[in-house]
């Protein structure tokens, strides 16, 4: 599956189930699944579904937070979103610190 960056933009505040799936790296049927089981908070806007960004933020910080129990969570963790060197948009952890960087 290939994502366009004109398939969604930094000022979209809402994306819609497929958009949200292409930014997690799943199909529109897992967010749904996501959706029903409460792991992603959905808001309706007439009668479409849409996932904001605020929470798929909240939904990958948990589950960051899941696979790293030994660790502190980290506070003030955002996500910013970018495009590659490839033109594919991602979205990545920023402000805090790499554990692999041996600098800091």
């Amino acid at each position: 599956m290939t994502m366009n960056y004109e398939d969604f933009t930094d000022e979209q505040l809402l994306l819609t189930t497929v958009q949200a799936g292409r930014v997690l790296g799943v199909g529109r049927t897992t967010v749904y699944q996501l959706i029903k089981s409460g792991e992603l908070h959905a808001v309706h806007v007439g009668g479409s579904c849409r996932i904001s960004w605020a929470e798929l933020e909240r939904y990958v910080t948990r589950l960051d937070a899941a696979n790293e129990p030994t660790e502190p969570s980290a506070p003030g963790r955002r996500w910013r979103r970018i495009v590659d060197a490839d033109g594919q948009p991602t979205i990545f952890a920023v402000g805090v610190p790499d554990p692999h960087d041996r600098a800091g």
